[in-house]
């Protein structure tokens, strides 16, 4: 039977993975994105289970919460990625540490 300790164990090989991602990979913006999305899914993954290990509800709802902001992060980032690329012609992180007007 799968008990709380193999989803909490699932959302820290997330969770790590997602900081490998970020750490390993600096100059890609799409996937350090995609990294923060992990980051979030391991997130959901404690609430879930922990909501439905102590039979509260309250977790579930913090989860609807997390997917909206993820949602709006992603649509917002990716506009911002794409405005950038038509400036630069570069999605390199390193390349775009400057704001000039």
């Amino acid at each position: 039977m799968i008990g709380l300790q193999h989803y909490l164990t699932l959302s820290a090989m997330l969770f790590v993975l997602s900081i490998a991602g970020i750490v390993v990979n600096r100059r890609n913006l799409i996937l350090l994105l995609m990294c923060i999305e992990l980051m979030l899914l391991a997130v959901n993954f404690n609430f879930i289970a922990f909501s439905r290990y102590l039979g509260d509800d309250t977790g579930q709802v913090f989860v609807f919460f997390i997917l909206t902001v993820a949602a709006a992060e992603a649509a917002i980032g990716l506009a911002i990625l794409v405005v950038l690329f038509r400036n630069r012609r570069s999605i390199n992180v390193q390349e775009l540490n400057t704001m000039k007007g």
